[in-house]
């Protein structure tokens, strides 16, 4: 029986997997941030959370009077979790760079900042930075500075005293605005595991050793294993088994793993031939929802339901199978891209004694050298198939796509296809793209185009799927 929320009531229950819920989904809760109700939640399930957040995930909570952080024991590098913009577009680099930086302008600043002078503290960081810079004459610098700014005051560690940052970045020589500053806040923004200046790889930053069983002693090994496999279950749409080492596919096998997370979370584990998925069909722990609204989403569905489509052909006209990247390998290939962003040159890579990007490198599990894996094998689509499909259902169903997206079909494609990689449909390769199991939950979607009457406001067209999955997975 699992130990989980042992001091937590049966009558309670409910109340303590909701603060679960929203420590995991929010890892930095404020006064108001998600929402008002939110801190109280889980500061009153403070101590059991922190007990059971550790031994089950690896994760540690810190509260204080005004925050509650949330440090997650990483295991990969995940692109599906961006910030986003006031427009909610995922950050670029430029916005990342901005955040940072404004962070560390921060630090050097009272208890107030005028927005123009934060943007000239920035500005002056960012012109030491190749390639970067920040000209407030510039409109798009502008407003990449002010959704910089915008991210930190939805969170509490800025609050707007005065003025208007949408009016400064339409005419920074007319309006400004003021900021009042939250220390504790702005401190649990930025709460690093590690010191930043000595790494030489992003993968420094993960809890390599606990996720590759290099703890002492075989009894902390399969605790951490634990952990892991729990962890990649939570964190994934789904956990295939064709992606785990030896020791980690007992961890996502057994029993109690199954045990721990329903309780934990109140969500429901599916177990299939394939792997493992936790299920939630109301949304009260995912952060992406699929199938879902809008165009990249609504696209992505039908082009889910004609790849499955060509999935079961068979004879001559089935798919080849080829073998999908390991998760080793993705992993890898995530930090290759990253590191290529380090200094080569300036006060960091001296700190860090950074002379030539170090090769980052692809780990076994304890006892598995020398064995070849079995390969796993899936169907494989070509770009040019996935254009063509494409080209099919803009024609169809365009009519409910955004104009923008409609008239611009491989920037359709190519965010359609990012969405099916990040719920662990497809795994997108060099050509083209393979389909992994959990695809065939889509099979059979048929769509239609509503149009919308001149007495229902806004006059539109949308897009409804009429046969979709019961059972979405996070």
């Amino acid at each position: 029986m699992s130990r989980v929320a042992e001091g937590v009531s049966p009558l309670e229950l409910a109340d303590y997997q909701k603060a679960v819920r929203l420590v995991l989904r929010h890892p930095l809760i404020t006064p108001g941030y998600p929402d008002k109700a939110a801190l109280a939640t889980v500061r009153r399930w403070a101590d059991q959370l922190r007990t059971d957040l550790m031994e089950v995930l690896g994760h540690r909570l810190v509260t204080t009077a005004d925050t509650a952080r949330l440090q997650r024991a990483q295991d990969g590098l995940d692109a599906t979790r961006p910030a986003l913009t006031r427009a909610g577009r995922p950050f670029d680099r430029r916005r990342y760079a901005y955040l940072v930086l404004t962070l560390a302008a921060l630090g050097r600043h009272g208890a107030q900042a005028a927005l123009g002078e934060l943007a000239d503290a920035v500005a002056a960081d960012a012109v030491r930075i190749d390639g970067l810079g920040l000209d407030t004459a510039r409109k798009p610098d502008r407003d990449a500075f002010v959704d910089a700014v915008t991210w930190l005051t939805e969170r509490g560690a800025l609050t707007l005293a005065d003025g208007s940052a949408t009016a400064w970045a339409g005419d920074p020589e007319r309006a400004e605005a003021l900021y009042d500053i939250d220390r504790e806040i702005l401190l649990a923004v930025h709460h690093p595991t590690r010191v930043l200046q000595h790494l030489t790889s992003v993968m420094s930053l993960l809890d390599s050793a606990g996720a590759l069983g290099m703890s002492a002693g075989r009894a902390a090994q399969r605790r951490d294993q634990a952990r892991r496999a729990r962890r990649l279950v939570l964190e994934n749409p789904v956990a295939y088994f064709a992606d785990a080492d030896t020791e980690l596919l007992g961890q996502l096998r057994a029993p109690a793993l199954a045990e721990d997370l329903e309780r934990l979370t109140g969500l429901t584990v599916e177990r299939r031939a394939e792997g493992v998925a936790l299920i939630d069909t109301s949304g009260r722990l995912s952060d992406l929802r699929f199938p879902g609204g809008g165009t990249v989403a609504q696209a992505a569905l039908l082009l889910a339901a004609r790849i499955s489509a060509a999935v079961q052909r068979s004879g001559r006209h089935a798919l080849e199978l080829l073998p999908a990247p390991t998760a080793a390998e993705r992993l890898a290939a995530r930090a290759r891209r990253i590191d290529a962003a380090l200094p080569s040159r300036g006060p960091v890579a001296e700190l860090a004694g950074l002379a030539e990007p170090e090769e980052v490198p692809v780990y076994a599990a304890p006892g598995d050298e020398g064995q070849e894996p079995a390969e796993t094998r899936y169907p494989f689509v070509t770009d040019s198939w996935l254009r063509g499909r494409l080209k099919e259902i803009t024609a169809e169903y365009g009519a409910g796509f955004a104009a923008d997206l409609r008239g611009d079909p491989d920037r359709l494609l190519d965010q359609a296809l990012d969405l099916l990689a990040g719920m662990s449909l497809i795994a997108r390769v060099d050509g083209g793209a393979l389909a992994l199991p959990l695809l065939a939950r889509y099979r059979g979607v048929t769509a239609r185009v509503k149009t919308r009457t001149a007495a229902q406001l806004p006059p539109r067209t949308a897009l409804f799927a009429d046969d979709i999955a019961k059972d979405p997975t996070p």
